[in-house]
């Protein structure tokens, strides 16, 4: 919002009486805001601002431009040319948050959020050599559009660039090991990589991809699940092996090695919140590419916050007041399988009971439990841990993965002796976590005697609540659901995102989980002993009343909590459909 003025407006009305002659904000609340401006020395917009009176900036700097006798500009619906992004250098945009809007009669158009302030207008006029004429933009859209036409830590690499010393950087060998740690560029490097985190938490994402290729360097976010790419200056790809060094030397690992995978972790702290990074390398042909896994380890999530109705709530409360038996959760990677599995603990830890995991990676920090890493370099495998494990005296235990019959079979054999087990399998769906365990060579008897459920589950993107309208389903997605669900209506309403800011013009914003719990009931208990397909045992859950993915995913569609489109993109068969 503006701060300080060493203007004085040319209109003679004050700012308050404009708004109300506007119907911006009404009398009343303008009393309101004045005696707490008059307690707080703020300036009026930004009171009006935190008592809710105005949503956005732009709601009340049209009126200050106009009282000020200034140009106003939505840089949204601007298109900024190459020519005249160079007539500002980029140091100076980062710095002061200005932007170049375009050239008319020899001067340069510079958006400002305090272009009233003279003595910044002077201190940015005597940098540069173009005559600048100041207009009146708001805050976010400033630093929204220099985002966009600059990329993400553009005045770092410029420096780097213009410093003789990295110049030398710059022209050394690719297959040159870099000695960060006495080279100038290592802190400008850690500088542009900490924007690259910063902006990469900000945004909510998940994972950082940074892939090299021929001549250049691509950066990408996962965020909802989905990849997008991150606008970087283009001359970032002459500090291919210098980002990737100095990711090393933050995860601890060896900096001279490029021919084989390497993995490693490091922390890093935004305000109170600590952040685990997990950082995976693996060479390339064009180089290393790597992949930072970002965790906030000490974020639990509540079934209230993985936003389940009243019908999963009570599904899992019943699951986890079992005194014995296994729980499996199944899906593929990135489906929420951890997170939901630490939600069941998160209800289980109490003084009362002992809980132990063994997982690899461990990706949350449980108070009151006893968390094990596994480490194949100290033989410290799942199956290994897991019988020590039992040594302990737990009530609880929580087995990241059942990757062999090993470790099935000592999850097993640890159900039947009084304990309660979590664990997930990577399987399609509920189904599959039988035939899995069947495969392994579990024998029958024993996944009917101790498995208490199977539960499928996928992560579906929410629709943005800012850009949210209402429509009609497609024809076409209105096949493929009628295959499984029933009562599906061509008059049904549907609900997208159209875009906008909030979302970064996706639609989405959020995730959601979906659901599909089989019960291991006396039917389909018969049908495990035969060794039935998956197939067969699906049918029968069905016919039974088990809901499917997509169907618990329609159930989300029609309370408007997400899309068609995102349900079939989760639950897809092996046909496509």
């Amino acid at each position: 919002m503006l701060t300080h003025s060493k203007y004085t407006p040319k209109k003679k009305a004050l700012l308050g009486e404009l708004l109300v002659q506007r119907n911006i904000i009404n009398y009343d609340q303008l009393q309101t805001a004045l005696e707490k401006q008059k307690e707080l020395h703020q300036l009026l917009g930004r009171v009006l601002l935190d008592l809710g009176f105005i949503n956005h900036e732009h709601e009340i700097l049209p009126v200050v431009a106009y009282q000020y006798d200034l140009p106003y500009i939505e840089l949204k619906d601007h298109k900024i040319s190459t020519d005249v992004l160079k007539t500002i250098p980029v140091r100076i945009v980062k710095r002061y948050q200005v932007i170049p809007v375009s050239v008319k009669e020899g001067k340069v158009v510079l958006a400002m959020n305090n272009p009233f302030d003279v003595l910044l207008r002077d201190e940015i006029q005597m940098q540069v050599e173009e005559t600048l004429a100041p207009v009146l933009a708001s805050r976010k859209e400033i630093t929204d559009s220099i985002r966009k036409y600059y990329g993400v830590g553009a005045e770092t690499i410029q420096e780097i660039i213009l410093s003789q010393d990295n110049k030398l950087l710059v022209s050394r060998k690719e297959e040159e090991i870099l000695d960060l740690e006495k080279s100038t560029a290592d802190a400008t490097i850690g500088n542009f990589l900490n924007k690259i985190f910063l902006q990469a938490f900000q945004e909510r994402a998940t994972d950082i991809h940074i892939e090299p290729y021929y001549n250049g360097l691509s950066i990408r976010y996962r965020v909802d699940g989905m990849l997008s790419d991150v606008n970087v200056p283009a001359s970032i790809k002459f500090f291919k092996e210098s980002i990737n060094s100095r990711i090393k030397i933050m995860a601890n690992l060896d900096i001279s090695e490029r021919r084989v995978p390497q993995d490693g972790r490091f922390r890093l702290k935004v305000g109170d919140i600590e952040l685990d990074m997990r950082v995976s390398f693996l060479p390339s042909t064009q180089g290393e590419s790597a992949v930072i896994r970002i965790l906030n380890s000490s974020k639990i999530y509540s079934f209230d916050e993985l936003n389940l109705n009243d019908a999963e709530k009570g599904i899992f409360h019943d699951l986890i007041r079992k005194p014995h038996g296994v729980v499996f959760i199944t899906g593929p990677t990135g489906s929420g399988k951890t997170t939901t599995l630490y939600s069941c603990l998160s209800c289980l830890n109490t003084i009362e009971k002992k809980i132990i995991t063994i997982e690899d990676p461990v990706e949350y920090q449980l108070k009151g439990a006893t968390q094990i890493q596994v480490n194949m370099m100290t033989h410290m495998t799942f199956a290994k841990g897991l019988r020590s494990i039992l040594r302990h005296d737990p009530n609880v235990i929580m087995v990241g993965e059942v990757r062999d019959v090993e470790t099935a079979e000592i999850a097993i054999q640890a159900a039947l002796t009084g304990h309660l087990i979590f664990s997930t399998l990577h399987t399609n769906d509920a189904a599959g976590g039988v035939a899995r365990l069947l495969n392994m060579g579990i024998e029958p008897y024993l996944v009917t005697s101790t498995v208490e459920c199977f539960i499928a589950q996928r992560l579906v993107r929410l629709i943005c609540p800012k850009c949210k309208t209402a429509g009609r389903i497609d024809m076409k997605h209105l096949a493929d659901f009628r295959t499984e669900v029933a009562g599906v209506r061509e008059d049904t309403m549907v609900y997208h995102g159209k875009g906008c800011e909030h979302c970064n013009s996706t639609g989405y914003y959020g995730r959601t989980v979906i659901f599909e719990f089989l019960f291991l009931n006396k039917e389909v208990s018969e049908l495990i002993v035969r060794r039935a397909s998956a197939v067969q045992i699906k049918e029968q859950a069905k016919g039974l009343g088990m809901k499917t993915l997509r169907q618990s995913g329609w159930e989300k569609v029609v309370a408007g909590l997400t899309t068609p489109e995102e349900v079939l993109r989760v639950t897809q068969n092996r046909s496509g459909r």
